[in-house]
């Protein structure tokens, strides 16, 4: 590469985002886009177009780790729930990102509560609103509820318009060094959907809290609790993505009831 060329390239980069097609990835290829977050740090995330133009746009947090590894060209954590049904959310007309680690970091473990997290995040919603004029929703699942709710609670200008909390985490423990409890839930100040599976086995979700967790919720102008039974029988441990946990069985029905909430919410 010529020295014209590669200031061109880097120029780009500096700009706005580095835009890619990764093929491996679920079979197929994704649109891998790179944005600048914080001084000497991007952040990479998977992103979705539907079909037509888009009628409102959702962030996607995975649970586990968070980590894609979307660099690598191979997919991790896709079967969790979210990521495993970004194309379902695009076919309801929504234009989605999945978010992956960002580069000053391998994965999200310990850091999902900072700051620098949520400065992250509002770099991808200012990609989104870069690409549609439409509201942008937060959807996080697992551990990916503490990120969305972090982020929420923390952008108080260029945060997101709704937020959507899927088996949210009430409980730490060894494998769960954050929770929502870490996050000052009283800033939320979106409308808010919780879903949650009423047989989720998983110790860190259990449904029982979601009393609570509606309750301090209470400086949302809109919540609501979604309740979910049934599905297909656990495939895996109570907190992986192929039990109750991760709605297996039940994606169509989990999906358009998210997107239905997120399409039906008034403008802000």
């Amino acid at each position: 590469m010529t020295p014209t060329r590669r200031r061109r390239a880097l120029a780009v980069v500096a700009a706005g985002a580095l835009s890619v097609l990764i093929a491996g990835i679920a079979g197929a290829a994704d649109d891998v886009r790179t944005v600048p977050a914080r001084p000497g740090v991007t952040q990479s995330f998977i992103l979705v177009r539907p079909a037509e133009r888009p009628v409102a746009a959702v962030v996607l947090f995975a649970g586990g780790n968070g980590a894609l590894r979307l660099g690598s060209g191979r997919l991790a954590l896709g079967g969790n729930f979210l990521v495993r049904n970004r194309a379902r959310f695009a076919e309801r007309g929504l234009l989605v990102a999945v978010v992956d680690a960002p580069s000053d970091h391998a994965d999200l473990d310990g850091f999902r509560t900072s700051a620098a997290h949520a400065d992250d995040v509002r770099a991808v919603l200012a990609a989104l609103r870069a690409e549609a004029a439409v509201p942008v929703w937060l959807v996080g699942t697992s551990m990916g509820t503490v990120s969305a709710a972090n982020a929420a609670a923390r952008l108080t200008t260029g945060g997101p318009d709704g937020l959507v909390l899927t088996s949210t985490v009430t409980r730490q423990g060894r494998e769960r060094p954050e929770s929502v409890g870490d996050v000052r839930l009283k800033d939320i100040r979106v409308p808010t959907l919780l879903v949650h599976h009423r047989r989720d086995a998983c110790p860190g979700t259990p449904y029982a809290d979601t009393v609570g967790l509606m309750r301090d919720l209470r400086s949302t102008p809109r919540r609501e609790l979604l309740t979910f039974d049934g599905g297909d029988a656990p495939q895996s441990g109570p907190c992986e993505a192929r039990a109750a946990h991760g709605y297996v069985g039940l994606d169509a029905e989990v999906v358009e009831a998210i997107a239905r909430w997120i399409t039906t919410a008034p403008r802000p």
